[in-house]
């Protein structure tokens, strides 16, 4: 009885650590973005033209045949036969492809209308309702969202249906293009109240900043969008170009996840996580921070838990963001020894990193 017992305490100890099961890629290029359409689906891509599917929960992964080689930065995957990517790059490297046939073809829907600037982050509430946020042109922040989009078949390559609203930024101010999560869309629509319901993440010299979006319907200016935009200052490492907000997440419509650090200090944990009750309004340090700079983060609504990702590990929080512990490999379940590390973005379950890695979040870690 005592050794059952202790058998049992031990396989628990077990149990509590394992994390990210490594799967086989058929590409080597760096994965910079990740979506999980449920029921099994998940798409993901990266450098040099990379785009993956899933349609078996990661048991196989399958490379599609892309038009071009481009740095593919977002995606957003609505169905096994349908997928949005989004490239980066300069001026008209920056663009939007869809396919509608699982990644048999794919159609050239919009390219930057923009000589100049980069593409940093797309996000989607449904088909018909979304954003894409591009780095300051002229000084000006850019985003880019049809008047029309009817599941995108109105976004001309020409540029008509396209409107563009641009915000005043510092010079040296920039987002980033890591893991297509420094903007975040309000998971609802919260008409008429007054709140936020976009919010993007930057760095420079002014330091780590949150911008957020509210559309009040009431301005004195009601036709100048940029009257609603509001900028806050949050406790992040961000005073120069390789720190800042890079990831962003809400869990509802009051409580918020950012993340980021210093991209070239990997290891330092200082200004790596911040939290928010007030739907993006406030921002609080984290009191036990994650291990190290971190580049996604993303909300498990199952287990009520956060889960942040880096170059140097994986963080688990169970009180949305106060506090974060950090999750290791159990070699006694055959883990590898840096399975906790060397990823770039999350879309639970699954995480990607470089040279074509991917993992898949095993339940026991979030317990």
């Amino acid at each position: 009885m005592r050794i059952a017992l202790l058998l049992t305490v031990l396989f628990a100890a077990i149990t509590a650590n394992a994390q990210w099961e490594i799967q086989t890629a058929p590409t080597t290029a760096d994965l910079h973005a990740i979506d999980s359409a449920g029921s099994s689906i998940t798409w993901a891509a990266g450098s040099d033209g990379a785009v993956l599917r899933t349609i078996d929960g990661g048991t196989h992964w399958t490379l599609c045949v892309m038009p071009e080689k481009l740095d593919f930065r977002g995606i957003k995957a609505f169905d096994a036969s349908t997928a949005i990517v989004m490239s980066t790059g300069k001026g008209a490297l920056s663009r939007l492809y869809k396919t509608t046939d699982g990644c048999k073809s794919w159609r050239l829907v919009f390219t930057n209308p923009n000589n100049d600037g980069s593409w940093d982050a797309m996000r989607f509430r449904t088909s018909s309702d979304g954003y894409v946020l591009g780095d300051p042109v002229d000084g000006h922040f850019t985003f880019g969202s049809p008047q029309d989009w009817q599941s995108l078949t109105d976004w001309k390559a020409q540029g008509d249906q396209y409107t563009q609203a641009s915000l005043a930024a510092m010079d040296g101010v920039h987002a980033f293009a890591v893991s297509n999560s420094s903007l975040a869309l309000s998971t609802k629509d919260i008409h008429p109240d007054p709140k936020p319901e976009m919010w993007f993440g930057t760095s420079g010299p002014g330091g780590a900043l949150l911008y957020y979006f509210v559309d009040k319907y009431s301005d004195v200016n009601p036709d100048d969008e940029l009257a609603d935009w509001h900028k806050v200052s949050v406790p992040l490492a961000g005073d120069d170009a390789s720190s800042g907000v890079f990831s962003i997440a809400f869990k509802n419509d009051a409580i918020g996840v950012a993340v980021g650090g210093n991209s070239q200090k990997p290891d330092d944990s200082a200004g790596t996580a911040v939290s928010s009750t007030d739907i993006g309004v406030t921002w609080q340090s984290a009191q036990t921070l994650p291990h190290g700079f971190r580049s996604a983060v993303a909300y498990d609504a199952a287990s009520n838990s956060w889960i942040t990702v880096g170059p140097n590990g994986t963080d688990l929080s169970t009180d949305d963001g106060r506090n974060w512990r950090a999750l290791h490999p159990n070699t006694a379940l055959h883990e590898p020894a840096d399975a906790d590390r060397d990823w770039n973005a999350l879309s639970l379950p699954f995480v990607v990193g470089p040279h074509g890695r991917i993992g898949k979040l095993l339940p026991a870690a979030l317990k």
